[in-house]
C-alpha cells in the first residue's frame, strides 16, 4: 500500500507542483460524495481561471499607472465633476469615486488642480497633522466606504444539510428506503410495512445531521482564523494622538505611518518621508521599486515599503482600490491541501475498493443462496411482493458495506483536527496561515531561531553607557538623572542631539497625558534614557530640519540622519548601530571636555574591550557618532557620509532572557530537535544569551556571519552538524543555512524571522515562522506561522500540536481500519455460511457514524500530551501506517471476528437462548449488534496510544472524547431498547447487556497482550539518517 501511496498520493508540503495535484485526484477513484471530499481541496480550474483575471487586472494596472495618456488627460481636464448631495450634506468638499480615481490613475493634473495634499486634506475635511475625529469615523464610513473586500457569503448551516445529502450512497439507500416501504405496506400492510425502511430513512437522517452539524463548525473555525491572518494593526494618527488601529478599521482620511516592511494598508497620497521606496509587484506584477516623492506622492493599497519611513492621507479604501479587485481573485481557488489529507485520499481510495469487491461479493452470495434455496423448495417460478423486498435488503445491506467500506471520514478527520489545532494554538498564540505547517511542524529536526525578542523580553533598557574614557552603570534610582547628567555634562548636549535627532521612533502624548513612545524596544530604550538624561524629544527635533535619514536595516546594521544646523547653516550627520561596524567608521572620540581628539589604534582597542565587556554580560551594544559636514561642493548636498565620524559613546542596552525559554529549549533538545541562534547581534552578547537559555554548549560552535559566508563546501559540512550560534549574521546566511540544513543534510527546517530581508529564509524554511509583534508585514505573508507573542515557548508549542495532529490522525486510521475490517468480514463470512448478515442496513449507518464523524471528534481532537516531546521527529518519507498500527489492527480484527463467529454460530446454545426460533434469532443478532458497538467502543479507548498500555492516562482532560463515548453508548442503548422497530432490535436482559459489554471490554485485555508483542523496526528506519516516526521507540513490556 505505502509504494501505491508514494507513487500516487504524494505532494509536498509547500508549492506543490500541478502536476502532483492532478495524479493524486485522478487516482481518487469512488467517491461517495465529492464536494464533500473535496471541500477543502483547491480547486485547480477555479485558481486557473482566477489566476488569468488576476494576470488581466495587473496588466490594466500596470497600463493605468505606467502609460501617461495625454489626450485622455486632456479630456479629463476639461470635465467639471458634480458633487453628490449626500457628500456635500456631509460636509465634504469630493466625492468617493472622484478621490478615489485621482491616485488609482496617478492623475497629477487632478491632483494639483485640488491644491494637492493639503487641498484634498481640507475637502475631506481633515488636518494633517491632528487626523480623523473619532466621532467622524461613521459619517465618513458611509461616505467613502468600509475598508473591507467583498467576499462571497458563508455557507449556511442548511447548504451543508444539503451537501451531506449528495451522498451517492445515501442517495441510493434513500430510493430502496422508498420503494422499501411501498413495497412493505403492500405486502404487510400499515404500520407493519412502514417500519423497515422508516428506519433507514431515520438513519440517514441522524448520519446527515451529524454530518452537516461537524462540516457547519469546521467551516465557521476557518473562517474566523482566515480573517484573523487578513487583520493588519496600522499605526494612525487621530484627534492628535497616535495610536495601532485594526486594517478594517481604516477610513478615508486617515493619516497612516508607515515604515519598512509594512503593507500599504489603502489608497493615498504621500504628506512627508524619506528615501520611500515602493514595491508593487504584487499589484503590477513590476519587480523594480518605485521611488515615492512629493513629484510622485501616489501610494496604492496592497504594496510594500521597501525602505524608507512616510506618512500618508487615506483617500481609498475597500472596494474603490485596485487591490480589493484583486483580493477578490486571490480568495478564489481554494488552498492547497496538506500531505496528510492527500495521502488519508489515497488509503480511503484503496479501502474503498476493497469495500467494494466485498459488497458486490455479499450481494452476490446472498442472492444465489436465496435462489437456490427457492430452486430447492421447488418455487423458482413462484416470486412474490415478499421475495422482492427480500432482494431489495440484500441489495441495501450491500450499498450500506460500501458505505461502511469507503471510508470518506479519512480526508476530512484530518481537516478536523487542523481546524482544532489551529484553533488551540490561536488560543496559545500562534496563528497557523498555511495548513500544512501544522502536519509540517511535527517532522521539524531543526529550529534557527532570532535571539532578540525571540529568547529575550524585548522589554529594554539601557543599563550601561561608556563615554569621555569612562563606564557609567545606570541603575534605577530617582537620584540618577542627577549623578548622570554630572557625570557626562561635556558630551550632555552631543549625546540628546545624536539620541533624538537619529531615531525612528517618536514620543507622543498618550490619552492620558503622559508620555509614550512609538518605536521598536532599542529605539524605545534609548529614547527612554535621553528623557532620562532630561532631553525633550519635540525641542531638539525643532532645534534642527531633518535633510535625508537612511533607516536601519539588517544588511547595513546602522541608522544614519544628516540635519541642519540652525545656528550656523552647516550640517551634522549622525550615526548609531552595530559596535564594530560605527567604531570601525569612527576616526575620533569625544574627551571629557566635549571636545573631538584623534583615535588612536590603543584607544580603539580599549574601547573594544568595552564592547566586549558588555557583551559577555549579555548586553546589546551600540555606539553612538557624529560628523559636523563642512564642504559638500565635490559630492551630493544631502549624502550621508560613511567615515570619519567622531564617537560619541558606547551603550549597552540590558533585554533579559524570557522566563520559560530555558525550559522549552530542554524540551525541544530532548524531542530531537536542534536548536540554533541565527542573530544580528554582536557574539559575544549572543554566546551569553545561548549559553543562559541551554543552546550554547561546551562542544558546540559559534561563528559571526562574514566567516560562514567565506566558507567552502567541505568546511560547512563539517561545522554545521556542531553549530549553535550564529552572530553578526545577514538575511543571506540566515538563508543559506537554511538552504543548507534542507538540501545537503536532509532536515527539516522551521526558521524565524521579523525583519523584510528575512522573507526568502522564512519562504525557502520548511516552516517559516514570523514574529507577530516585532515582524514585518512582509516577513508575516511569506511566513506559515505568526507567533504572535515572539516567544521561543510558543514555538515549541507549535512542534508539539504538529505531532499531536499526526498521531491523532494514526489513531483515527487505526481504529477506523479495525471497524471496516471487522464489519465487511463478518457480514461476507455470515451471508457464506448462513445466507444472512447479522448487521442490517440500519446497524450498519450507525456503525458507520461512529466511525466516520464521531470518531474523527474523538481522536482526531486529542490534546497533546507531554510525552509527544519525549520522542524523535516524524521522518519526512516514513510509511503513514506503521507496523505498530497494523499489529494492534490485526489483533484486535481477529479478536472481534472470532467472538462474534462465535455468537453467530453457536451464540443460541451458549447463551441459553429461549423462546421461538424468531425470537431467538432476534435476540441472537441484537446480542451481535450490541457487542460490536461495544467492541468498537473500548477499541476507540485503545486507539488513544498506539504503543503504551496506560491508555486512561489524561482521559479526563479530553471533555470532547468523554462526551462522544458517552453520547455514543447512550444513543445505543436507546436503539436497542426503544427503538427496535426501526433498527430491528429487541430489548435485552441485564445480563446480556453485561455479556456485551465484558466481551467489548475484552479488547483492552487483547490491547494489553498486544503491545507486549515487539514489532520489528522499518526498512526505513533502519537506513534512514532521521527517526522514522515513533517506531525507533521501544515496544512492548517495557512500554507499560
Amino acid at each position: 500500500m505505502e509504494d501505491y501511496l508514494r507513487k500516487n498520493f504524494a505532494v509536498e508540503h509547500k508549492r506543490p507542483s500541478e502536476e502532483a495535484l492532478r495524479r493524486w485526484r485522478s487516482a481518487v477513484a469512488l467517491v461517495k460524495n465529492r464536494s464533500r471530499r473535496f471541500r477543502m481541496v483547491a480547486d485547480l480550474a477555479k485558481r486557473a481561471e482566477a489566476d488569468r483575471r488576476r494576470t488581466l487586472l495587473q496588466e490594466k494596472i500596470r497600463v493605468a499607472i505606467y502609460v501617461q495618456k495625454a489626450a485622455l488627460n486632456f479630456i479629463d481636464a476639461g470635465k467639471q465633476v458634480v458633487l453628490p448631495e449626500d457628500v456635500r450634506k456631509a460636509g465634504f468638499g469630493i466625492g468617493a469615486d472622484e478621490l478615489a480615481s485621482i491616485v488609482r490613475t496617478h492623475d497629477m493634473r487632478s491632483f494639483q488642480d485640488r491644491g494637492g495634499v493639503e487641498g484634498l486634506a481640507k475637502k475631506v475635511s481633515v488636518s494633517v497633522t491632528n487626523g480623523v475625529v473619532p466621532t467622524d469615523i461613521p459619517i465618513r464610513q458611509n461616505i467613502y466606504g468600509y475598508n473591507k473586500f467583498a467576499e462571497k457569503p458563508p455557507k449556511s448551516f442548511w447548504m451543508f444539510v444539503w451537501e451531506a445529502l449528495h451522498d451517492l450512497t445515501l442517495i441510493i439507500l434513500m430510493v430502496c428506503a422508498v420503494v422499501s416501504i411501498g413495497a412493505g405496506i403492500a405486502t404487510e400492510g400499515w404500520p407493519e410495512g412502514l417500519y423497515d425502511g422508516l428506519g433507514i430513512v431515520l438513519c440517514i437522517f441522524l448520519v446527515v445531521l451529524v454530518t452537516a452539524i461537524s462540516d457547519y463548525k469546521q467551516s465557521s473555525q476557518f473562517r474566523d482564523l482566515d480573517k484573523e491572518k487578513k487583520n493588519i494593526l496600522v499605526h494612525v494618527t487621530r484627534d492628535g494622538c497616535r495610536q495601532k488601529i485594526s486594517i478594517y478599521d481604516l477610513v478615508v482620511g486617515d493619516i497612516v505611518h508607515l515604515s519598512i516592511g509594512d503593507q500599504v494598508p489603502a489608497d493615498g497620497v504621500l504628506i512627508s518621508g524619506y528615501s520611500l521606496s515602493i514595491d508593487e509587484s504584487s499589484l503590477s506584477g513590476e519587480s523594480e521599486p518605485v521611488n515615492v516623492t512629493q513629484h510622485r506622492p501616489f501610494l496604492l493599497a496592497g504594496t510594500k515599503v521597501q525602505d524608507g519611513s512616510a506618512k500618508m492621507l487615506v483617500t481609498a479604501v475597500g472596494m474603490r482600490t485596485e487591490w480589493g479587485r484583486l483580493m477578490v481573485t486571490l480568495s478564489e481557488g481554494g488552498v492547497d491541501e496538506t500531505p496528510l489529507q492527500v495521502k488519508l485520499n489515497g488509503v480511503a481510495t484503496v479501502i474503498g475498493k476493497i469495500g467494494l469487491v466485498f459488497a458486490v461479493l455479499t450481494f452476490l452470495v446472498l442472492t444465489i443462496r436465496f435462489i437456490v434455496k427457492k430452486a430447492k423448495h421447488g418455487e423458482i417460478e413462484n416470486w412474490s411482493g415478499s421475495d422482492a423486498l427480500t432482494l431489495l435488503n440484500f441489495f441495501a445491506i450491500a450499498v450500506t458495506i460500501i458505505v461502511v467500506a469507503v471510508p470518506e471520514g479519512l480526508p476530512l478527520a484530518v481537516t478536523l483536527s487542523l481546524a482544532f489545532a489551529m484553533k488551540k494554538l490561536m488560543n496559545d498564540k500562534a496563528l497557523v496561515r498555511h495548513l500544512s505547517a501544522c502536519e509540517t511542524m511535527g517532522s521539524a529536526t531543526s529550529i534557527c531561531t532570532d535571539k532578540t525578542g525571540t529568547l529575550t523580553t524585548n522589554h529594554m533598557v539601557v543599563n550601561k553607557i561608556w563615554t569621555c574614557g569612562r563606564t557609567i552603570s545606570i541603575e534605577e534610582d530617582n537620584k540618577m538623572e542627577d549623578v548622570l547628567r554630572s557625570s557626562i555634562s561635556g558630551v550632555l548636549d552631543i549625546l540628546l542631539q545624536s539620541i533624538f535627532q537619529n531615531t525612528g521612533a517618536e514620543v507622543v502624548k498618550g490619552k492620558d497625558g503622559r508620555n509614550n513612545i512609538l518605536g521598536s524596544p532599542t529605539e524605545t530604550a534609548i529614547l527612554e534614557f535621553g528623557l532620562l538624561l532630561g532631553g525633550e524629544f519635540k525641542k531638539h527635533r525643532k532645534e534642527s530640519e531633518i535633510l535625508k535619514v537612511e533607516p536601519f536595516n539588517s544588511v547595513k546594521k546602522k541608522m544614519s540622519v544628516l540635519v541642519s544646523l540652525s545656528n550656523d547653516g552647516g550640517k551634522r550627520a549622525f550615526s548609531k548601530g552595530a559596535s564594530e561596524i560605527i567604531l570601525e567608521s569612527c576616526s575620533k572620540v569625544i574627551n571629557v571636555d566635549g571636545k573631538a581628539e584623534p583615535l588612536s589604534k590603543e584607544q580603539k582597542k580599549s574601547i573594544t574591550n568595552v564592547i566586549n565587556g558588555f557583551a559577555s554580560e549579555a548586553l546589546r551594544t551600540l555606539c553612538l557618532a557624529f560628523k559636523d559636514v563642512k564642504d559638500t561642493s565635490s559630492v551630493d548636498s544631502n549624502s550621508i557620509p560613511q567615515d570619519n565620524y567622531t564617537l560619541i559613546a558606547v551603550i549597552g542596552i540590558k533585554d533579559p532572557v524570557r522566563p520559560g525559554v530555558r525550559q522549552a529549549v530542554e524540551t525541544c533538545l530532548a524531542a530531537g530537535i536542534t536548536v540554533r541562534v541565527v542573530t544580528g547581534d554582536n557574539i559575544n552578547t549572543a554566546k551569553a544569551i545561548a549559553r543562559e537559555c541551554g543552546i550554547l554548549t561546551d562542544d558546540g560552535l559559534a561563528i559571526e556571519g562574514p566567516n560562514f559566508r567565506d566558507m567552502s563546501p567541505g568546511q560547512m559540512e563539517e561545522a554545521i552538524p556542531k553549530l549553535q550560534v550564529m552572530a553578526r549574521s545577514l538575511p543571506l546566511d540566515k538563508h543559506k543555512l537554511v538552504t543548507y540544513l534542507r538540501k545537503e543534510f536532509k532536515e527539516v527546517v522551521a526558521v524565524t524571522g521579523d525583519g523584510t530581508n528575512d522573507a526568502p529564509a522564512l519562504h525557502e524554511a520548511d516552516i517559516g515562522l514570523a514574529m507577530g509583534i516585532a515582524g514585518t508585514e512582509v516577513a508575516k505573508e511569506s511566513a506559515d506561522v505568526i507567533i504572535m507573542d515572539d516567544n521561543f515557548s510558543t514555538i515549541q508549542t507549535v512542534a508539539r500540536w504538529g505531532r499531536a495532529v499526526y498521531i491523532n490522525i494514526q489513531k483515527f486510521v487505526q481504529f477506523q481500519l479495525t471497524v471496516n475490517i471487522v464489519a465487511l468480514m463478518l457480514n461476507f463470512i455470515s451471508a457464506c455460511v448462513s445466507g444472512s448478515t447479522p448487521l442490517t442496513a440500519v446497524q450498519l449507518l450507525w456503525v458507520n457514524m461512529i466511525m466516520d464523524t464521531l470518531g474523527a471528534l474523538a481522536l482526531a481532537t486529542e490534546p497533546p500530551h507531554e510525552g509527544l516531546m519525549k520522542r524523535p521527529p516524524i521522518g519526512r518519507d516514513v510509511a503513514f501506517i506503521t507496523r505498530v498500527m497494523w499489529r494492534n489492527i490485526i489483533g484486535q480484527t481477529i479478536y472481534q471476528l472470532i467472538v462474534l463467529a462465535i455468537l453467530k454460530f453457536d451464540g443460541k446454545r451458549l447463551l441459553k437462548l429461549s423462546g421461538s426460533d424468531a425470537t431467538a434469532t432476534a435476540t441472537l443478532n441484537t446480542l451481535i449488534f450490541n457487542t460490536f458497538v461495544f467492541c468498537q467502543v473500548f477499541n476507540e479507548i485503545n486507539s488513544r496510544d498506539m504503543e503504551k498500555i496506560n491508555v486512561f492516562q489524561g482521559f479526563f482532560d479530553s471533555w470532547l472524547f468523554i462526551t462522544v463515548m458517552v453520547s455514543t453508548v447512550g444513543f445505543q442503548s436507546i436503539m436497542v431498547e426503544l427503538l427496535g422497530t426501526f433498527a430491528e432490535t429487541v430489548p435485552l436482559s441485564w445480563e446480556l447487556w453485561l455479556t456485551s459489554v465484558l466481551i467489548g471490554a475484552g479488547s483492552l485485555i487483547v490491547a494489553v497482550i498486544l503491545k507486549c508483542i515487539p514489532v520489528e523496526k522499518c526498512k526505513e528506519a533502519s537506513t534512514a539518517k532521521h527517526h522514522d516516526g515513533y517506531e525507533q521507540l521501544s515496544s512492548g513490556p517495557d512500554m507499560a
